[in-house]
């Protein structure tokens, strides 16, 4: 076989892999729309989507499931593009916004919005969050969310960090802003309390059309933009020094790479807490599939990351119904196996 027939075989499989990891997303979504405390027959669902019918199933799938199963997509897209990018500008095969701080850092700033702001409460139902300062807590959240950015990237610089020093950063950085969030609990009100003690289990099950379209639209312009920059992302993999002959600005690429993964990091877990790992897990899954192209690598980490956080949601809410597990406490059960794994396998699996 020809060089020329290799890598077009090569394209075809990756392309294949992304078509079929977006068919088993529609297949989840569509089992998580009709599986619920309140049964919806298949048959039933064209007429509730089209508009069709107005009783009690209707209703539960556009203001209950639908949005659930739309939020659920769009926070592991973000979560799993933001880690793979992560990944790839710092060199680092143990980045993702979890691991770096990122998430922690976005949390704390979410929870002064909540606290001092008064930007969240409890639904009566009291079994999810509401955010009530959308603007204000994802704003508040990514400015937190930039200064654990901004020490990582000073120490990745000016420190050369390996890996492993970059994720001890991160793990510092964690525990810091953490204890930032505590202090805010001791002096918060029982509401404040509730909602924070809640919102950081990590949960999708607050989540509405308001907030979606937020998500969304954060979530498809950064994609975008990553999507722009693939090719520098995969020069990068080559090295700085071969990376600046070839005429990319590496600073400035790592920096606005970086930037850019915090704000669709912030925006998640402003609007749903913290989602442990989904960053870590699915690109490194792509990888192992498909290999490391940025330009194929990117979309299947969107799509993968929305079909591991559905299916984790879909499970939590399940599992052991009428209970609903948040689904922060599945992502993390898978991730933190997998993190201790890549530790102790170290650049080998890179």
């Amino acid at each position: 076989m020809s060089t020329v027939a290799e890598y077009d075989a090569h394209v075809r499989n990756r392309v294949l892999f992304i078509v079929a990891a977006t068919v088993a997303l529609a297949a989840v979504a569509a089992y998580a729309v009709l599986t619920g405390p309140i049964a919806i027959s298949a048959s039933q669902l064209p007429a509730i989507l089209l508009g069709e019918s107005n009783g009690t199933a209707s209703r539960v799938i556009w203001r209950i499931r639908l949005p659930r199963v739309v939020a659920a997509i769009g926070a592991g897209a973000a979560l799993a593009v933001a880690g793979a990018v992560l990944q790839s500008v710092l060199r680092n095969p143990l980045a993702s916004p979890y691991t770096l701080g990122i998430s922690q850092a976005a949390a704390f700033g979410a929870a002064v919005s909540i606290v001092v702001f008064d930007g969240g409460v409890v639904r009566d139902s009291g079994l999810s969050v509401l955010v009530t300062h959308l603007y204000l807590t994802s704003a508040s959240a990514f400015t937190a969310s930039l200064l654990s950015t901004g020490v990582i990237l000073v120490v990745a610089k000016y420190r050369r960090a390996s890996p492993e020093t970059l994720v001890l950063t991160g793990i510092a950085l964690a525990s810091l802003f953490t204890a930032g969030t505590t202090v805010l609990e001791y002096f918060a009100t029982n509401v404040e309390l509730a909602t924070l003690v809640y919102w950081k289990f990590g949960d999708v099950g607050g989540a509405t059309w308001e907030t979606n379209g937020f998500l969304w639209a954060t979530a498809l312009a950064v994609t975008v933009y990553f999507l722009w920059k693939a090719w520098d992302y995969n020069v990068l993999a080559a090295g700085d020094d071969t990376a600046r002959s070839l005429g990319v600005n590496v600073s400035r690429t790592r920096l606005l790479g970086t930037v850019v993964a915090s704000l669709a990091t912030a925006i998640t877990v402003s609007l749903f807490g913290i989602i442990g790992f989904v960053g870590l897990v699915v690109p490194h899954i792509v990888r192992r599939v498909i290999g490391g192209d940025e330009q194929f690598l990117l979309p299947a980490s969107c799509v993968c990351g929305g079909l591991l956080l559905l299916s984790a949601d879909t499970l939590a809410r399940t599992v052991i119904s009428p209970l609903v597990l948040p689904v922060g406490v599945l992502t993390s059960f898978v991730g933190a196996p997998l993190f201790v794994y890549l530790i102790l396998r170290g650049r080998a699996y890179w």
